[in-house]
């Protein structure tokens, strides 16, 4: 195994979906040369809403530019996966994933953008940005 990708654990084994979002979740490898701005986006995002506790379906796109590191697609999913069962409003789990990622990864800038399913006919958008994206 390539050195640089020895803490890469999740990738190539079955793990299941973690209980509760916790940022340790989130795996990184060093950033390739010419690497600007990286693009996440899963349309399968839930959480619960913390006064109803009824589901919340979202659409999440991360952008950011990375310094040093990148994190691990599938470390990303398990942890955005993981806020099935965890209440909270939109604009909260836009800023706590955008902080999270941040720690984790140190980039140059971040945006995190939480899109919410429309119900009665309102759709929300939420966005958290930090550095210089």
């Amino acid at each position: 195994m390539n050195e640089k990708f020895k803490k890469v654990g999740v990738l190539g084994r079955k793990v299941g979906i973690p209980k509760h979002p916790n940022k340790d979740i989130l795996e990184v490898f060093p950033k390739p040369k010419n690497i600007n701005v990286i693009t996440f986006e899963t349309n399968e995002f839930t959480s619960l809403c913390p006064v109803t506790g009824q589901p919340d379906f979202a659409t999440v796109t991360v952008i950011y530019k990375p310094n040093f590191k990148c994190v691990e697609s599938k470390s990303l999913k398990l942890y955005l996966q993981s806020f099935r069962n965890e209440g909270g409003f939109i604009e909260d789990l836009s800023s706590r994933i955008c902080c999270d990622l941040q720690v984790i990864l140190n980039p140059k800038g971040i945006i995190v953008m939480i899109t919410s399913m429309p119900r009665g006919g309102l759709s929300l958008k939420a966005e958290s940005a930090l550095g210089d994206i």
